[in-house]
């Protein structure tokens, strides 16, 4: 095949041990990371404390996941910017700023949610 040979697949640990260490890595060097988890932890708390439903759990579950998520994404994307160029230039200027968008428009949009599931709450009990 050319000289070339298969590419070979890591096994399911390694991947995982490399998903571990992502996140430790990010975790350990982003400021941003070290708020979500706090803010998750203090949601968490104050929706059993409230007895939120089973359902609105998971979905703050989610939610937290997504914030999340995409705050590891855009720390990549904007490792990669920074290897890929050290220079100011527009274009790396908006791709980190599309990046940082969409964990801050996702987090709107779970903190509108998350109130709504409070106020549900607390007018249900």
């Amino acid at each position: 095949m050319n000289g070339r040979h298969p590419r070979r697949h890591k096994n399911l640990i390694d991947s995982f041990k490399d998903a571990i260490s992502g996140f430790i890595l990010a975790f350990v060097q982003e400021r941003n990371i070290h708020i979500q988890m706090f803010a998750a932890v203090a949601v968490i708390i104050f929706s059993i404390l409230i007895h939120v439903s089973l359902i609105e759990l998971m979905i703050v579950f989610l939610l937290i996941g997504g914030v999340i998520s995409l705050e590891l994404v855009n720390t990549a994307i904007e490792r990669v910017v920074d290897l890929v160029t050290q220079e100011r230039h527009p274009m790396a200027k908006a791709a980190k700023d599309a990046a940082a968008a969409a964990v801050w428009w996702f987090s709107v949009i779970s903190v509108v949610v998350f109130i709504i599931i409070v106020v549900n709450t607390l007018i249900i009990n």
